[in-house]
């Protein structure tokens, strides 16, 4: 979106430290190392100060910038002197927000939120101009930016919302105002600041209840959390005059029939809608996408585009790195990298998914799954003993609430598979916080 450095200033109730006064802004980075020329840098204190990094900033082309300090004497470029940034951040979006005349998707869920916001690029990306949150942009940072660098023509914008704690989603759908609400699942995630799997389903709610009267709220129908919470939402607030659910089970709106997988765990079913029906060959691994195409295919379908640009969209996608990526290495392991992250619910898809690979062994090397609180100890056997139960062999990496021998390292987790060759398959699956991603493109060149 194109600001001027006055309608800037204006919105985050700033004060322009330097008279020149740039053409508009083209965007908004909270990264030196991204920021693209034309655009307003916007530092932010956390782990690191972004102030100290206004000249990388201006170097890479940043032609203004929000500053929690006076630095009239120190830049060459205008600075907009505010209180804090990051407030300053989420002011300048909504402001941004009201400009836009697009129809505004946010989607939560315990798990599948990326891959459904990929999969809503890709569908109605093939019909009208869809604008997206970039890797996973969902928190009180990614959603302004991806606010503020939509195109001025969007017609679609999609939100990828996420929460820590209670309130979270309520925050952000004041900035983003979604009209149409996708929630995709309820699970274990995050329980350390969440506590309860309650809470976690109220939160996720806030996306439902920040509808408008004429929203839309997109559903999973085969999650009885997800049902539970849309079903009070809409009785209680009756925030939403519209609600449409997705999934497997015979009374979705949007369902998928005749379930198949292919040798690279590619998914294919008939997509039954309102709309029409038509068959769909995914172009992404692991049968549990399923349920996030058909999420992403009935936003698209009530958008109006055609059944047949969905379903086209649908075997086209091009989901975000180190989700169910599937690979052979020169000695012939199949290599599962489903590495972004993990919980329960995604670690049970990611195992299933393995087993339906056709390999003589089945291993799974597993980082912990972080933020569980109490649910910890007890998720993480839980899952080594469903793997067992599936006929797959653990390999821990730092984590010996498996109850198994845990590896310290990935080095040592790489020797330990040394071995491999043609007939075996390995999962590569922990929290972001693993870093196992450097684990699997080791594997790759053995």
């Amino acid at each position: 979106m194109r600001l001027t450095l006055a309608e800037i200033a204006e919105a985050v109730k700033g004060e322009i430290s330097l008279t020149s006064n740039p053409e508009a802004l083209n965007g908004v980075s909270t990264d030196s190392r991204t920021l693209e020329p034309g655009q307003l840098f916007v530092p932010l204190v956390a782990q690191h100060d972004g102030h100290d990094f206004i000249s990388a900033a201006v170097e890479a082309g940043a032609v203004a910038c929000l500053s929690a300090r006076n630095l009239e004497d120190a830049s060459p470029v205008p600075i907009i002197v505010v209180p804090d940034t990051a407030t300053a951040l989420t002011d300048l979006a909504r402001v941004a927000r009201s400009r836009l005349e697009a129809r505004v998707v946010g989607i939560t869920g315990s798990v599948g939120k990326t891959t459904t916001k990929d999969f809503c690029s890709a569908t109605i990306g093939a019909a009208l101009r869809c604008w997206v949150s970039e890797k996973s942009f969902n928190n009180e940072i990614g959603l302004p930016l991806t606010i503020l660098n939509a195109p001025d023509n969007c017609e679609v914008l999609v939100t990828e919302m996420g929460a820590s704690a209670p309130g979270d989603i309520a925050n952000l759908c004041e900035t983003a105002r979604p009209h149409y609400g996708i929630l995709t699942s309820i699970a274990i995630a995050h329980t350390e600041s969440f506590g309860t799997i309650d809470q976690i389903a109220r939160t996720k709610a806030e996306l439902l209840e920040a509808l408008p009267a004429d929203g839309v709220a997109v559903v999973n129908r085969d999650d009885e959390l997800v049902m539970a919470q849309a079903e009070r939402v809409l009785s209680s607030h009756q925030t939403s005059n519209s609600l449409l659910t997705f999934g497997l089970h015979t009374e979705a709106d949007v369902r998928a029939e005749d379930v198949s997988v292919d040798g690279q765990l590619h998914a294919q079913y008939l997509l039954r809608s309102p709309w029409g029906s038509e068959r769909v060959s995914l172009g992404v691994a692991g049968q549990h996408n399923v349920g996030n195409s058909l999420a992403a295919a009935t936003v698209a379908l009530h958008l109006g585009v055609s059944v047949e640009a969905v379903v086209e969209g649908l075997s086209e996608a091009k989901i975000s790195p180190w989700r169910m990526s599937l690979d052979t290495s020169p000695s012939g392991v199949l290599v599962l990298n489903d590495s972004y992250n993990a919980n329960p619910t995604s670690m049970e898809a990611a195992l299933q998914a393995l087993t339906q690979l056709s390999a003589r062994q089945h291993y799974a090397v597993l980082g912990t799954m972080a933020e569980l609180g109490d649910y910890h100890d007890p998720e993480h056997l839980r899952i080594a003993n469903f793997a067992k139960e599936l006929g797959v062999k653990v390999i821990s990496v730092a984590e010996p609430a498996y109850g198994l021998e845990a590896l310290p390292d990935i080095t040592s987790a790489l020797q330990s598979l040394s071995d491999l060759g043609e007939g075996s398959a390995v999962l590569i699956k922990g929290s972001r916080v693993a870093g196992l991603e450097h684990l699997a493109d080791r594997l790759l060149e053995l």
